[in-house]
């Protein structure tokens, strides 16, 4: 047998004990250490997907209607007429769709998402995120889906950034691509949080490139972030994305913060 056709052999074998043996151990560890919730870790039956209590699940979604354009929750009484918070506020994205308000559970959750070894917990928000705004993402029919990308020196010293693990999880339910090299940052900016909110455009104009793609050109777009506050993130990256010729850009966030603007 030639050598090269012998060692091909050889990887897809080990390749496969490899993927039994990481089957096998995680049923192992799921009788030794019984299957936890991501966010409270209170135990849980096995197989519960996304892996979150039910308690964890209705305090982290709020059901009530929020504005599709910038996603702050409405009242009964302007439910029906524009939205109070953007109908004087153009942004270049068109819809928001999130899984609650910035606050209570949901917000220390999304803080705990910032340290890398809770990349378990940014996927089970991400799951129920889609789960619960199953109606909607169809409807926005994204034919590719965008992280906003951290600057590589900010994410060497944090060591995870969690909108990426959010876009994978969503274009895993969508069935459709993620693309983390179609945008990143030109500069390190100053964080929007330490920045009164008429700063924080001008903090992030410009921070932003797209590269050239073939998936990018005329396509819908799903732009990921965990946290949206005033949008100029957001906003800035989609105004980059729609330069590269992206047609719609739509914008999904774990978490919208309902502070004033």
């Amino acid at each position: 047998m030639p050598q090269v056709a012998r060692g091909k052999r050889l990887l897809s074998a080990t390749s496969m004990v490899a993927s039994h043996g990481r089957r096998w151990l995680g049923q192992g560890l799921d009788l030794v250490f019984p299957p936890g919730c991501a966010c409270c870790q209170v135990e849980i039956d096995a197989g519960i997907s996304p892996p979150l209590c039910s308690a964890c699940r209705e305090g982290l979604h709020d059901p009530r209607p929020a504005c599709p354009r910038c996603g702050v929750v409405l009242t009964r009484g302007d439910a029906q007429a524009p939205c109070p918070r953007c109908r004087e506020v153009k942004f270049r994205f068109g819809s928001v769709i999130r899984l609650g308000s910035y606050q209570g559970l949901l917000r220390s959750a999304v803080l705990q998402t910032k340290r890398p070894q809770s990349r378990l917990l940014a996927a089970a928000l991400a799951d129920l995120l889609a789960g619960v705004n199953a109606a909607r993402l169809a409807e926005l029919a994204p034919e590719v889906v965008v992280p906003v990308p951290m600057h590589w020196t900010r994410r060497i010293w944090r060591g995870t950034n969690c909108p990426e693990t959010i876009a994978a999880r969503l274009a895993g339910h969508l069935g459709v691509p993620a693309r983390t090299g179609l945008l990143a940052r030109r500069r390190r900016t100053v964080p929007q949080a330490s920045l009164s909110p008429s700063r924080r455009k001008a903090n992030v104009r410009g921070a932003f490139r797209a590269a050239k793609h073939p998936d990018l050109p005329g396509a819908r777009v799903l732009l990921v972030d965990d946290i949206m506050t005033t949008g100029a993130t957001l906003d800035e990256a989609s105004r980059t994305l729609a330069g590269r010729g992206a047609a719609v850009v739509g914008v999904a966030v774990l978490a919208r913060a309902e502070g004033p603007d």
